[in-house]
């Protein structure tokens, strides 16, 4: 069972995820497929880091030391924004086929789309409630936090649209889409858990 989650940012995604990955004994990956991918390639986490579902940052990137790039023999154009991306799914794809897994981002759904047993879910609600979350989390006024969500979401719609061709939140891209902020993270991710059990990715 593989279970992908995309988010609006200060929806609980990553936590509905969590919980999710804790319900069914699967392995969770969010921001730890950075480290993989790293691992997978060569390459400083830190450019994993810094292109993490932004498209067109990899020119940022050149003022790292080259000692920062792993001595594997790699060609030129593997040191590109689709290079990484390549390298980020190839590992998303070495982890689904160990086991149950939980991902967050990183276009999951798309690079996973061909594999059996896999649903995919999107976490939206409204910007009041992310602001909310956000302005905790990262101690900050409301205009801020509300500027942080937009230019991040922005910046992960780009991604998404580039890398699969299709539009980040539209919901022919998802088996379920649901806003959080009805039921809260705990409830949205248990419906969620129902919700699956009564599919056929669970057998009874």
């Amino acid at each position: 069972m593989i279970i992908n989650i995309g988010r609006q940012l200060g929806s609980g995604g990553r936590v509905i995820g969590e919980l999710l990955a804790k319900e069914f004994g699967c392995s969770f990956y969010d921001r730890e497929i950075l480290n993989l991918a790293a691992k997978e390639s060569g390459f400083d986490e830190r450019f994993f880091e810094q292109m993490d579902e932004h498209k067109g940052f990899f020119r940022s990137l050149f003022h790292l030391h080259a000692s920062h790039v792993g001595d594997n023999n790699f060609y030129p154009n593997k040191f590109s924004d689709e290079g990484l991306f390549q390298f980020q799914s190839d590992a998303i794809r070495k982890a689904a086929a160990k086991g149950n897994c939980v991902f967050v981002g990183r276009c999951a759904d798309y690079v996973l789309r061909d594999m059996p047993n896999v649903l995919n879910l999107f976490i939206t609600a409204p910007m009041d409630f992310r602001s909310h979350h956000v302005m905790e989390r990262e101690g900050v006024d409301r205009q801020t936090a509300e500027k942080i969500i937009n230019d991040k979401e922005h910046a992960r719609a780009t991604y998404y649209n580039y890398y699969t061709g299709k539009r980040w939140g539209d919901s022919s891209s998802y088996d379920l889409c649901i806003d959080s902020s009805i039921l809260g993270v705990e409830g949205t991710a248990q419906f969620i858990a129902d919700f699956i059990k009564r599919t056929k990715f669970v057998s009874s």
